[in-house]
């Protein structure tokens, strides 16, 4: 390795040099182009010569070490060469200038045949590699786009949303299954804070890339600490469409959220516009393979009169439908208010595939986020203590106190309270 190697290479290298000496010593014998192993080193018996139980030079004991020697030689040297052979794999330097000299120069080649360790298991290493690190170009090595690990968390972690659970997996799912979609797939999450619209953005991000929300392939914006000054606007579009492109470039899948969407200026979301427009079928480009998430509170009193309008009439929030919640979201927004989404170009083109209602949440679903907060946190806990918790939040309206204000947001702060 040369003096410029990084070292966080350096240290895979050692590593993978230990690995494949251990697998080495572990399947070395009787291997085609292998050393016998040493043979057990014996010590003469008690009495004979001075120096009970030790060897005398040139002894058996002696010839022991030279073989052990000579067997730790031969798989050092192989080890070598199996790691310059990853090398080449992963970082593909220097190899020609390698290939070229074993080709003025051939000679005998170490076994490669030793049991566990060959060219199939260097694939794997390979692969092992590529699961830490960038090993392609261009793109995201690093997509797993895991729809069956998202419906399960969706069904078992996001409590009390069955509407938004169904249209984000769906929606994702319909999206990630197209050969050609004609559009970036965009949604945009409504409801209360703490209901559980920065909880599903997280969890798409971390199904789809290995790397979550930390992937190169995902970008966050929050309103008002990414663009908080109205006459920087013109530099703010800027700098957003060079990163959307830029990340578009690079990845062959993308992933775009927006925090406190309701905030961004009408001119920030019709910078994205171009991004997220019908293209048809004219080839897949870079803009059809990204999704879009915009988390906003607006709507959230109209969604949650239509839940306190079902409680009140005796019928359960389950009948809740996608279709009444989505037409009253869609009027509330379009509105001559002062909100972004009215003077925007988004509802106007119709270019936001799910208006996605998020729920208020009543006692029962703050108690199952108590339950997952002690649970993540390796805590005992007993319903007295789930009860407890819930009874420390505020409910509203004031009569009725059935929904959380602030959803479950401080609740897995509120467990403090019960620790030892």
């Amino acid at each position: 390795m040369g003096q410029g190697e990084p070292p966080a290479r350096l240290g895979l290298s050692c590593c993978l040099l230990g690995l494949l000496a251990l697998l080495a010593l572990r399947g070395g014998s009787g291997s085609p182009g292998s050393p016998p192993p040493p043979q057990a080193l014996r010590h003469r018996p008690a009495g004979q010569g001075h120096g009970q139980g030790q060897e005398q030079p040139g002894g058996a004991g002696h010839g022991g070490y030279e073989a052990v020697k000579k067997h730790l030689g031969a798989v050092g040297a192989l080890s070598k060469q199996y790691w310059q052979y990853l090398a080449c794999k992963v970082w593909q330097e220097g190899c020609e200038e390698k290939e070229e000299e074993e080709q003025r120069e051939p000679g005998p080649s170490p076994g490669w045949s030793l049991p566990l360790v060959g060219q199939d298991y260097l694939e794997i290493l390979s692969a092992w590699y590529c699961s830490f690190g960038k090993c392609c170009e261009t793109g995201d090595c690093r997509i797993v786009n895991n729809i069956t690990g998202l419906e399960t968390d969706l069904r078992e972690q996001l409590h009390g949303q069955h509407l938004a659970r169904e249209v984000v997996f769906r929606a994702v799912q319909g999206f990630l299954q197209s050969p050609q979609p004609e559009k970036a797939l965009v949604l945009s999450f409504h409801g209360w804070s703490g209901t559980g619209k920065n909880f599903v953005a997280r969890m798409v991000a971390s199904h789809l890339f290995r790397d979550g929300l930390k992937s190169d392939c995902v970008r966050v914006f929050i309103s008002l600490l990414h663009f908080p000054h109205h006459k920087y606007l013109d530099s703010y579009k800027a700098q957003l469409q060079r990163q959307i492109s830029k990340t578009q470039q690079l990845c062959r899948q993308s992933l775009f959220i927006f925090d406190e969407a309701e905030k961004l200026h009408s001119s920030l979301l019709d910078a994205i516009r171009p991004f997220i427009a019908h293209h048809g079928n004219k080839g897949q480009a870079d803009h059809q393979t990204s999704i879009f998430l915009f988390l906003s509170n607006l709507g959230g009193n109209t969604i949650n009169e239509v839940a306190l309008d079902f409680w009140r009439a005796g019928r359960a929030r389950e009948e809740i439908s996608m279709e009444l919640l989505e037409q009253r979201l869609r009027l509330e927004l379009q509105e001559p208010a002062e909100n972004s989404y009215a003077h925007s170009h988004l509802l106007r083109e119709n270019l936001i595939d799910f208006l996605v209602p998020f729920l208020p949440l009543e006692f029962h679903h703050i108690k199952l986020c108590a339950r997952d907060a002690f649970l993540a946190r390796g805590l005992p806990y007993t319903e007295a203590t789930l009860d407890e918790v819930a009874r420390m939040m505020v409910f509203v309206p004031k009569e009725e106190k059935l929904f959380s204000a602030q959803g479950c947001k401080s609740v897995p702060q509120r467990i403090n309270y019960f620790l030892p």
